[in-house]
């Protein structure tokens, strides 16, 4: 089947459809989310031979579809239970913080992450570090969450939007379990805003595209928005070059 032409209203739709499923058929929502990022990927280099390292991936669905594509793709990934969730035992995973990545300077032609950023509590030095091991030139894709979105409080959203304890306890009573995600623990409020200034004020990348990456329409100019777009980005992507050296 062809897929859906990015960004448009039926991409939106099968996105939001798989996700709803992401519990009972995470192979379905994160191989289709895989197919979508690594094709956003592709709109700025060709994979073929390149080397791509895949930070905080979890179960390896981008690894593999980047191998799928040609690439020379790396995961690295510190949470093990996030490995193996399902019952996957991705190839040749590194165990590793994204703090600290176990990779010389200038190592890959494209640095990756999907919604990793809200969860780690100092996104700056993340964002660093992938930039250090991107050659000169290279891609850096980051993907995340915003705090305000309809999805920041992930399973907890959009009750986040009233408090994050009180969103976690209406959780508790509702499923009998506790959620996953803690603000200030494993969740962090991330906004678009300071994102945006931070990477604009960095003079080792150049910021190629900013976009929300689910939105159907309109998906550059939402994130351009100041106020609606701490809302309606949804998810903000952003696309840089690692400036030469």
């Amino acid at each position: 089947m062809r897929e859906p032409r990015d960004p448009s209203l039926r991409r939106s739709v099968a996105l939001f459809r798989a996700f709803l499923r992401e519990q009972t058929d995470p192979e379905h929502c994160y191989g289709l989310l895989a197919r979508d990022a690594v094709r956003q990927v592709e709109r700025h280099v060709p994979l073929v031979g390149r080397t791509v390292v895949d930070v905080g991936g979890g179960g390896g669905w981008f690894t593999e579809e980047f191998r799928r594509r040609g690439a020379h793709a790396f995961l690295f990934e510190p949470d093990v239970r996030e490995l193996h969730a399902g019952g996957r035992r991705p190839r040749g995973a590194v165990v590793a913080d994204g703090y600290l990545l176990p990779l010389a300077d200038a190592t890959a032609d494209v640095c990756f992450s999907s919604n990793v950023l809200e969860h780690v509590a100092d996104p700056h030095t993340f964002l660093s570090e992938m930039v250090r091991v991107t050659r000169p030139g290279g891609l850096i894709y980051v993907a995340f969450t915003n705090w305000y979105s309809p999805w920041g409080g992930h399973e907890t959203a959009p009750w986040h939007w009233f408090g994050a304890e009180r969103a976690r306890a209406r959780y508790q009573r509702r499923t009998g379990r506790p959620a996953k995600h803690t603000l200030g623990e494993n969740l962090f409020a991330v906004h678009i805003g300071p994102t945006l200034r931070h990477v604009r004020s960095r003079e080792d990348v150049r910021l190629v595209a900013a976009r929300s990456r689910y939105w159907p329409f309109l998906a550059h100019a939402v994130a351009r928005v100041p106020g609606l777009r701490e809302f309606a980005t949804w998810n903000l992507l952003l696309i840089l070059r690692r400036c030469p050296s």
